[in-house]
């Protein structure tokens, strides 16, 4: 019997003995692949544009490195992304140093950056240049909003390093030109971190309660690579956001640095910088000494001028005995007139006296005396019987509301209702009351009647 012919062939996987190409999984073949590559290239330098940076929130950098032709996968672990001395920037040209490594869970490779250069001095000039041209797009270095330096400070605080000449050439010469209290904030200048900590020390100044009236920013000359920090984002920003005037004092005349186009004013060199904080001591003395002398002179001069005007008014101004004489004559007449005035007078006064004494005599005061005694009597009489108590002795009584105003009317008494009757015998009076009851209309009364 013939076997039948197998349908199966080319559907199903099947292995032969011998066979030296076993199937692997796709996990052992991207191992594989990893150790090859790894093997391979634990160790390259691959020069090339930044592309698509990205900073997460980890720590980790990613970008892609490109040239004309081809791209690779980059990353920084947090680590050496904190290392790094220069912030990376798409567009930027570098050279990265690392190894390549696979990423299999998407059968990608990549280079695991660990240390990352700008490609020459000609790549960090563009970097240089694009970065200053996006901050001034900003407006941070308008010269609208640089702040004028206050004329005399109290207090100077200075951001730099603590040793090197740099910060001996800042006190030296305040204390030449002008002594004040200085501040220093030390800090790195160059070096890992160094942007950081120049931005921090800045913020630092400025959230003071007591804050420095004019800052600093200061530190020797070098190359651009050793200049770098101030040309990072955070401390230009830091210097244009600072609410103290900042002076920008880094490197020699020739060095020119973004943080010198964010400050209030740029110091070719230290020194420089703190001879445009303060002004000089021994100047202000001479010159508050001119002012003196200046305003001594004018004194002197308004002085002599009111003199010379005072001597020409006075010889147009007539004599003094002459001025008075017409006064003087006329008090000599006065005075001899006086007497015979008042000799006269007293003549007067007498006559007057004469003629009134005759009826001031005796006899006369006493009739008339008589006389108006008699007259007050009889007024006083007559007012007895006008009196309106009068009659009250009599046995009438006198009608009054309870304030003591007479009535004199029934209709009076009917609307006081409350009444008041006042006899002789009692001036208090005795309370009444009105009843209302209407008076009884005439024809109503019995009348007498004739028996």
């Amino acid at each position: 019997m013939t076997d039948a012919p197998n349908d199966t062939a080319g559907l199903l996987a099947t292995e032969t003995p011998g066979d030296n190409a076993p199937a692997l999984s796709v996990s052992e073949l991207s191992a594989a692949l990893k150790r090859t590559v790894e093997g391979a290239f634990d160790h390259v330098r691959v020069r090339g544009e930044i592309s698509g940076f990205k900073r997460h929130g980890s720590g980790h950098c990613y970008f892609t490195l490109k040239d004309d032709a081809a791209c690779i996968d980059a990353v920084i672990w947090r680590g050496q992304a904190a290392a790094l001395r220069f912030q990376p920037e798409d567009g930027a040209e570098v050279i990265a140093t690392g190894r390549l490594t696979t990423y299999s869970a998407r059968s990608k490779y990549q280079i695991v950056v660990e240390r990352l250069e700008l490609a020459g001095q000609g790549a960090l000039m563009v970097l240089l240049d694009r970065r200053r041209r996006q901050l001034a797009a900003e407006g941070l270095f308008d010269a609208a909003r640089k702040r004028p330096l206050p004329f005399a400070p109290r207090l100077v605080g200075v951001v730099t390093s603590p040793t090197g000449a740099v910060i001996r050439d800042i006190l030296h010469r305040l204390s030449d030109r002008f002594p004040c209290h200085v501040l220093l904030w030390p800090t790195p200048v160059q070096g890992e971190g160094a942007a950081e900590k120049v931005a921090a020390a800045l913020a630092g100044f400025n959230a003071m309660a007591t804050r420095p009236d004019v800052l600093i920013v200061a530190r020797g000359g070098g190359s651009i690579e050793d200049l770098w920090a101030f040309n990072e984002e955070i401390v230009v920003r830091a210097i244009a956001g600072s609410a103290i005037p900042v002076i920008s004092a880094v490197g020699h005349e020739t060095d020119t640095s973004l943080a010198d186009f964010a400050a209030d004013r740029r110091a070719p060199t230290p020194t420089a910088a703190a001879e445009m904080a303060v002004p000089v001591r021994a100047e202000l003395a001479a010159f508050v000494a001119g002012l003196g002398d200046r305003a001594a002179t004018c004194a002197r001069r308004a002085q002599e001028r009111g003199r010379e005007r005072l001597d020409a008014l006075l010889r147009h101004w007539p004599d003094r005995a002459e001025l008075l004489a017409p006064q003087r004559q006329r008090m000599d007449e006065l005075g001899e007139r006086l007497p015979r005035a008042l000799g006269a007078r007293l003549d007067r006064a007498r006559g007057d006296l004469g003629r009134a004494s005759g009826a001031l005599r005796p006899g006369l005061l006493k009739a008339a005396h008589a006389r108006a005694a008699e007259r007050l009597a009889a007024l006083w009489r007559v007012a007895e019987l006008a009196h309106p108590d009068r009659p009250l002795s009599k046995g009438y009584a006198r009608v009054t509301d309870r304030e003591g105003r007479t009535l004199t009317s029934a209709a009076a008494a009917r609307a006081a209702k409350r009444l008041r009757l006042i006899f002789q015998d009692d001036r208090q009076g005795v309370a009444a009351t009105v009843d209302g009851a209407a008076p009884p209309r005439a024809g109503t009364v019995d009348q007498p009647k004739l028996l």
